[in-house]
């Protein structure tokens, strides 16, 4: 076992890769399952082939150490605690599914990959060669520090670098695999929310033949059209949009993210502690691939971050104006997402309430409730301007009208819900949602926190069970029983977009707990004590770099590229074929053909510029053609139709030559099913 981990990495990286050859996931919405039944053909049997030959070479270095890993198992965790932890990890190891015998066979195959899994990354850290371990420690006490008290918070250059390659691993994530394209419809309405709101605008123009320009999450009025999602994060990607670098808004805000965590954890705990969490925190899939979208989430959390770090300050004896920031960075947070703002101002109240003597938490109280209100007031008529009432929320408006009264509210009820059969578990909302919905998430946030091969909740459930948790600690267990409790009186897990989504705001606790769970396994160790915390660090290293090298590649080219069929073959198409002022008719599926296409409209279509209109029949062609006589047409026909990406079939046409067209009629596949309204409740 000794002397070869190099030879147990490649085993690692090579056995990760098998498994999730093995899983069934794709760019559509659905959550990833183990291919259980088979069949054993191709790339797939190979693929089992080298997971077999991963858990006999782990198994064949491990039984005979059997004993000595049951000892080092039961210094961890001793008594009941080992069952409880093997049992959670089998109950994450796998989302549930609607046939329970596959979804029994689906846990135990995943649970035995998990347990090949960690047994391999332990081998990597328990071969290291005694001789070596010394330059290991070096590079990990130059990068981490080696505890105690520094001066500070502050940022220094560690942070700034780590910052920065989140910053550039999310742009170049979101340049290409993204594409610099949505693919969620939530996405499309924030980006035409920022275009108007760039151009100075509260809501759009209604164009002639509204019905051709229809999307989701868009509403439609007699004379005007706009997105009914709150204003905060359409607000904030106006700037990039204005710049026409809307792609870059949410890489460039993780990287903000990446400082606020730091001065946070460093507030919290100390340096080492920050350091720890922040070199995780960098390799999240999870917290990269929410990065490169467009969605509200990487926002909200800089907000809570900052409004937490001047909490922080508060109670850390600075000056009763913390506590104003506070509130002005939680109003921020209400205008993004103010299900969210409600939880984060519940953190930050019973925060407050620790910051001194009755007089100072009473201030301090104020401070967080005036500054919140400053901005969270700017609901009040901007909801008057849209719905008529300052109290009624766009998005409650538009989905009490098109789902009916109550359908996205908070609570139970047979009423609750979008009627989405494939992403909602059962008609309305009741506890037995609430059990699924919590399964779906937790397995999706075991699989995509970390990406780690053994479970990215397991360190982290480790921590939970050992017994030496802190009060600061439970505090941070505190914020994940909050965040997932108040979500569960919502209808929607919010299904398998970018994992855990609705959750987003427990990544921080996370991964700071398995940062500090990380350092209790160090303590475990048995052997030379600082041997057996390098030997941890080592593992973590090696586990965080099979994710890097084999987990993010995977789920991008798997799942990201193109997702739900979105892609931006339109943006070359107008390239090649040169649009100019034309009006391109896109036959196919609302979603995802013209969705796709309808990104790049001007928003004012009255205005010079490409025009990209749906197709929904002769009557509509004959009104486009009316109402647009100053312009060419083109038709093409979307990937739905052509199975493969846009393709031009006609033009450029005179409005009367498009009339005279005879269009075959398109066998279409159903729409992909609407996203969940991301502003929840």
């Amino acid at each position: 076992m000794r002397g070869r981990p190099v030879a147990w990495l490649v085993l690692a990286l090579a056995g990760n890769a098998a498994a999730l050859a093995l899983i069934d996931a794709g760019p559509s919405v659905r959550y990833q399952h183990y291919a259980v039944n088979g069949p054993w053909t191709g790339l797939r049997l190979a693929a089992l082939v080298v997971v077999i030959a991963q858990t006999l070479l782990v198994a064949r270095a491990l039984v005979p150490e059997r004993d000595a890993v049951r000892r080092l198992a039961r210094r961890c965790l001793s008594g009941w605690r080992l069952p409880v932890l093997a049992a959670a990890m089998f109950l994450v190891s796998a989302t549930v599914s609607r046939d329970v015998g596959f979804y029994a066979a689906e846990l135990f195959v995943a649970f035995a990959l998990v347990l090949v899994n960690l047994g391999n990354i332990a081998l990597v850290a328990a071969s290291i060669p005694g001789d070596r371990l010394s330059g290991v420690r070096e590079v990990s006490e130059r990068l981490l520090g080696t505890g105690g008290p520094h001066p500070g918070p502050r940022v220094d250059r560690f942070a700034v670098r780590v910052a920065l390659w989140v910053t550039l691993v999310a742009g170049v994530l979101s340049f290409t695999v993204y594409e610099r394209h949505p693919h969620i419809p939530d996405e499309i309405s924030y980006i035409y929310h920022a275009r108007y709101f760039a151009q100075g605008m509260a809501s759009m123009p209604l164009p002639p033949v509204a019905e051709a320009f229809e999307l989701d999450l868009m509403s439609y009025e007699d004379e005007r059209w706009y997105s009914p999602v709150p204003p905060g994060w359409p607000a904030v990607l106006a700037v990039g949009e204005r710049a026409r670098v809307g792609w870059l808004v949410n890489p460039v805000l993780a990287g903000v993210a990446v400082l606020l965590c730091y001065l946070l954890v460093w507030s919290v705990f100390d340096r080492r502690m920050a350091r720890i969490t922040l070199l995780l925190f960098a390799v999240s899939p999870w917290f990269l691939f929410m990065a490169m979208s467009f969605l509200t989430h990487t926002a909200s959390l800089v907000a809570a971050l900052a409004a937490c770090l001047a909490m922080a300050r508060l109670t850390g004896g600075g000056r009763l104006g913390w506590s104003l920031v506070a509130g002005l960075c939680l109003g921020a947070v209400g205008l993004i997402r103010p299900l969210e703002a409600v939880i984060v101002g519940l953190v930050l109240g019973a925060w407050a309430i620790s910051s001194g003597g009755y007089g100072r938490r009473l201030a301090a109280l104020v401070g967080l409730g005036v500054g919140s209100m400053a901005l969270t007031a700017l609901h009040l008529p901007y909801n008057e301007y849209l719905t008529g009432s300052p109290t009624t929320m766009p998005i409650m408006a538009y989905t009490d009208a098109l789902y009916g009264p109550g359908s996205n509210s908070l609570g139970f009820g047979p009423e609750r819900g979008l009627g989405w059969s494939g992403l909602d578990p059962f008609p309305g909302h009741e506890p037995a949602d609430v059990v699924i919905n919590a399964n779906l998430n937790t397995t999706v946030l075991d699989i995509e926190l970390f990406g780690w091969g053994f479970g990215s909740l397991t360190v982290l459930m480790i921590f939970f069970l050992s017994g030496a948790m802190r009060k600061k600690d439970r505090a941070l267990v505190g914020v994940v029983v909050l965040v997932v409790g108040v979500h569960a009186l919502y209808w929607f897990s919010g299904g398998p977009d970018f994992g855990a989504r609705y959750w987003y705001l427990i990544i921080v606790p996370c991964v700071v707990l398995t940062a500090r769970g990380v350092e209790y396994l160090a303590g475990c160790v048995g052997g030379d004590a600082d041997n057996g915390a390098t030997r941890v660090l080592a593992g973590v290293a090696a586990a965080c770099l099979v994710a890097m090298l084999v987990f993010i590649p995977w789920r991008s080219v798997d799942k990201y590229r193109d997702y739900r069929g979105m892609q931006p073959g339109i943006r070359q198409l107008a390239e090649q074929h040169e649009f100019g002022n034309g009006l391109v008719i896109i036959r196919g599926n609302k979603f995802p053909d013209y969705a796709s296409a309808a990104i790049y409209n001007v928003i004012d279509t009255s205005n010079p510029g490409p025009l990209y209109a749906w197709d929904r029949g002769l009557d509509v062609r004959a009104r486009l053609a009316e109402a647009y006589p100053e312009r060419n047409f083109w038709v093409v026909d979307g990937p739905s139709v052509t199975g493969d990406d846009y393709t031009v079939i006609a033009g450029p046409l005179a409005p009367e030559e498009l009339l005279e067209l005879e269009l075959p009629e398109a066998s279409l596949p159903e729409d992909d099913p609407a996203s969940g309204p991301e502003a929840g409740p």
